[in-house]
């Protein structure tokens, strides 16, 4: 289940990715898959274990091209084991509401990046998690858990602050944010028919990508997609204005912050 867009992203073979928070891989198999040479970061020793494993298989059966490379460290977000503009991309999904100091971890994500490069962040959509916090202190309230929710707005405020220059926007995965709904309605730690049935639906459209599935979701996304993901440039020469190098799919973007709106 993949939340960013990799034509938007523009990530090309040859390219370096640094796949941040990379939980258990899922963006980093693509980028692997698309020719990257990838470097999946995460501050859990399982996720890490996780995607090498992963990693090592997907190229022992011979699903990157030649030139492709991958592997996966424990870091730290706040001290990336990064030199200064040493990457071409950047994914940080679903990561930075968990970062009580996220303006550093941006500067980091400025720091590492090339001139020229680019970033997909994304976050928990305003509305679908305002909705899950008031339905549930246990779903945020943890060790671990979300300390913040996002508007739009400020999260291109703050990657602007760090000198990253903000472009297209765009939601996704609409279909889960009822499935957290329901999960935080009957309880997070609760199991119950209602929850598994739902969950079944999801793995079934994950697997299947059925057509009605596909189409409710890009219909549902610009209202109720849980997640936000916000692409941004990091300008060439410094204090420039980033080149604008956005694929055709941007006119599609906009449209749906409009109807978002």
């Amino acid at each position: 289940m993949l939340t960013v867009d990799y034509d938007l992203l523009d990530l090309r073979p040859g390219m370096t990715l640094l796949d941040l928070g990379c939980g258990e891989g899922r963006h980093a198999f693509e980028a692997y898959r698309r020719g990257a040479r990838v470097v999946a970061l995460d501050w859990g020793v399982d996720e890490v274990t996780t995607t090498r494993r992963w990693l090592t298989a997907i190229g022992e059966a011979g699903e990157a091209p030649a030139g492709a490379a991958a592997t996966s460290v424990r870091g730290d977000l706040l001290a990336l084991p990064v030199p200064d503009g040493s990457v071409d991309r950047i994914i940080a999904a679903e990561v930075l509401e968990h970062i009580p100091d996220d303006a550093a971890a941006m500067a980091e994500i400025a720091r590492v990046l090339k001139p020229g490069g680019r970033v997909a962040v994304s976050v928990p959509r305003w509305l679908p998690e305002r909705i899950c916090w008031a339905l549930s202190d246990s779903y945020h309230a943890n060790e671990g858990g979300h300390i913040r929710i996002y508007r739009g707005d400020d999260l291109r405020a703050r990657l602007a602050a760090v000198g990253l220059e903000p472009g297209p926007e765009h939601h996704a995965h609409s279909l889960h944010a009822p499935f957290w709904w329901l999960k935080c309605a009957t309880g997070v730690e609760r199991d119950n028919a209602a929850v598994r049935a739902y969950h079944r639906l999801l793995v079934w459209d994950l697997t299947k990508r059925p057509w009605v599935t596909r189409t409710v979701e890009k219909v549902l996304d610009p209202v109720i997609g849980k997640s936000l993901v916000v692409y941004a440039d990091k300008p060439a020469v410094p204090g420039a204005p980033a080149a604008r190098r956005w694929s055709a799919g941007t006119g599609r973007l906009d449209r749906e912050r409009a109807a978002a709106r």
